[in-house]
């Protein structure tokens, strides 16, 4: 094997006080015109003793935040494989159109005669959300994937009020998407665990036997976190359908089938989309993001308000749905978010599902590349993502977390580590569509660099990483005594 280059370095990052410790009194970086109103003390409870903002200059100011971006790590760095999350390059002009003047300084509280042209685009970012996955109406305020659950399972909930038998059970698969149980409570249902066989998908027979007369529904994630597609999907549906129930799909992971599979002609009824994962918005550091609903035709009337009407030539907001499950997100969503989904969607067109190809491409690429390397508990074609295991490693005691901090050293972001649950010691990997081969194969390598430091020195792995400002924290401690705010 060649010799594999770490492109992490140790290069010069400066270290940063905290903005406290930096600032002198009398410093001042911006000046205010005089006040034309009185001085007044601020409200009792607004007061934290001993909290005073330090007095800084521009400099100060300008250097410190570019001396702390210097340690962050995102997607315009390199390669972010996180299996399950979609972490691919989001082309700059995206954020080009949702900047435009006529969109970023619209006032949300604008009336809908002057909100003419975002209203407009939200209208037709539906009509193409709905065309992409088959199913005809489609809400977009869910503001992330997870808020998309929660709005699905209360459309779920009160279609079967509507309906005269609510319901108290939803199946969720071992294979789902780990938010999903925590959307069902909070609608009031509880979680049936259904096992996957040994293929890694679901089998019409379990889910059959799980599914009785009280059960609201299955949400099934869709390809699953194995990163392989539900290949019952049909039999399944029917099944669910039999009995009255729902059938959610965690669409997520949908960036593995646009333009392929249209998930209203598999059987689905309802099914969340995260735009900030399939259709490239930017996506982590706490948001935002969007998550659409989509639902078929007699689950149109549930759906949050306001909706987008078009009426000739005009738009405009109503509220006059009263079967709808109400409002969920202020004002109605995430819309620069939506810019660049809709900005994404106009100029991939059908070459979406080319797309959706070349992140299956590349997934399977990686786990036929990495097969002798890491243990692959399933060896079958993947969709978006491969999952593998530290097996291999176990006799040297070197675990996933170990090769995930190696990684680091090497100057690559690590996978998602010990998820899905249903692997032990999970090692997730998703390269998605945007990273070349040339990228992918220095992973590859890199990969294969730790694999053998630990057969041949996993002291190496046990004491990575060494490059970064901060190492290995102790979670244990931090679990256990941790420092929150007042």
């Amino acid at each position: 094997m060649k010799t594999t280059e770490s492109i992490g370095t140790t290069g010069l990052v400066m270290n940063e006080p905290l903005l406290w410790e930096k600032g002198k009194t009398g410093r001042v970086g911006f000046s205010l015109p005089n006040q034309d109103v009185p001085s007044a003390p601020l409200e009792k409870e607004l007061v934290r003793d001993g909290l005073d903002f330090p007095d800084l200059s521009e400099v100060d100011v300008v250097r410190h935040f570019t001396r702390l971006s210097q340690w962050n790590y995102g997607v315009d760095t390199g390669m972010y494989p996180l299996g399950s999350c979609t972490m691919k390059y989001n082309p700059k002009t995206h954020e080009r159109q949702a900047a435009l003047p006529g969109f970023a300084q619209a006032h949300p509280f604008l009336p809908a005669e002057l909100a003419q042209g975002v209203l407009a685009l939200m209208h037709d970012l539906e009509r193409y959300l709905a065309e992409i996955t088959g199913l005809p109406a489609v809400t977009l305020q869910p503001a992330a994937g997870a808020h998309g659950e929660l709005t699905g399972m209360m459309i779920a909930r009160a279609y079967h009020v509507h309906l005269g038998s609510p319901r108290h059970k939803i199946l969720i698969p071992d294979t789902a998407h780990g938010t999903n149980p925590a959307s069902c409570t909070l609608c009031g249902f509880a979680s049936v665990s259904v096992k996957s066989n040994d293929k890694g998908i679901l089998s019409p027979e379990t889910v059959e036997a799980a599914m009785d007369e009280d059960t609201a529904g299955i949400m099934i994630t869709n390809p699953n976190t194995l990163g392989f597609f539900e290949e019952n999907i049909k039999a399944i549906a029917e099944i669910v359908h039999a009995k009255g129930g729902l059938v959610y799909m965690d669409g997520a992971n949908m960036n593995a089938m646009m333009g392929v599979v249209s998930p209203g002609e598999i059987g689905v009824d309802i099914m969340h989309l995260n735009l900030h994962k399939t259709f490239s918005t930017p996506h982590g550091g706490g948001g935002p993001g969007a998550g659409p609903v989509c639902v078929r035709e007699d689950l149109a009337p549930f759906l949050p308000v306001p909706r987008i009407q078009k009426e000739g030539n005009t738009f405009y907001l109503s509220y006059d749905f009263p079967q709808s499950i109400g409002k969920i997100h202020a004002f109605y969503g995430n819309v620069g978010v939506l810019i660049k989904a809709y900005s994404y969607i106009r100029t991939m067109g059908k070459e979406l599902k080319r797309a959706s190809q070349l992140a299956v491409l590349n997934a399977n690429y990686v786990k036929e590349q990495l097969k002798d390397t890491f243990f692959l508990p399933y060896d079958r074609p993947c969709m978006h993502e491969c999952v593998f295991t530290d097996k291999f490693q176990e006799a040297q005691k070197i675990t996933t977390l170990d090769i995930a901090k190696r990684l680091i050293d090497y100057g690559f972001h690590p996978p998602t580590i010990y998820f899905p649950l249903v692997v032990h010691g999970a090692l997730m990997i998703e390269p998605t569509e945007t990273e070349s081969k040339e990228t992918l194969d220095s992973f590859i390598e890199t990969c294969k660099a730790i694999a053998v430091e630990a057969q041949n020195n996993p002291e190496k792995l046990r004491e990575a990483p060494t490059k970064p400002k901060v190492r290995r924290l102790d979670e244990t401690l931090a679990a256990r005594h941790p420092h929150l705010a007042d």
